[in-house]
């Protein structure tokens, strides 16, 4: 089974986050999906950025990566087309695949320049928090969505 890393910058702690989280990661079936939280920097985005990579380093021993972040600049996609990007990936990548949320900042120019790509929920700006959340939904729809699953109408 393919494995996908979330990292996210940030703890979520509200129990009605947490529940609903849950709720989505119960059901996603069709590969793995690893959380790895990093503490906030209170906004020191180069911290940050060198925490998401040393953290990378350790997931990703010996093997290629694909890091992908999510920013609202990056590319915009349906739920059709991300469903058939991330199956795309999770097939072709033979490495690790990351998808990383940035803290409420964003990202320090090392992670920038080592991104292999961007890619954006929205041209609106998500608190990090709700931004996990709605990747999380995405995630499963998008396993929905090539499982052919009524989910998705």
């Amino acid at each position: 089974m393919k494995e996908l890393n979330l990292i996210v910058v940030g703890q979520l702690k509200d129990q009605n986050l947490l529940a609903l989280e849950e709720h989505y990661l119960k059901q996603i079936k069709t590969f793995k999906l690893n959380i790895h939280e990093i503490k906030s920097q209170k906004e020191d985005v180069s911290i940050e950025a060198s925490l998401v990579l040393k953290k990378i380093d350790q997931l990703n021993q010996n093997s290629k990566s694909m890091m992908i972040l999510l920013t609202e600049t990056g590319k915009q996609m349906d739920s059709v087309s991300f469903s058939k990007w991330l199956y795309n990936h999770l097939e072709k990548t033979s490495g690790s695949l990351y998808l990383i949320v940035g803290g409420s900042s964003g990202f320090g120019e090392e992670l920038l320049s080592r991104a292999n790509e961007k890619i954006s929920l929205s041209l609106l700006t998500f608190p990090h928090k709700m931004a996990r959340i709605i990747l999380i939904e995405q995630l499963y729809r998008a396993q929905t969505i090539h499982t052919h699953h009524p989910y998705h109408k």
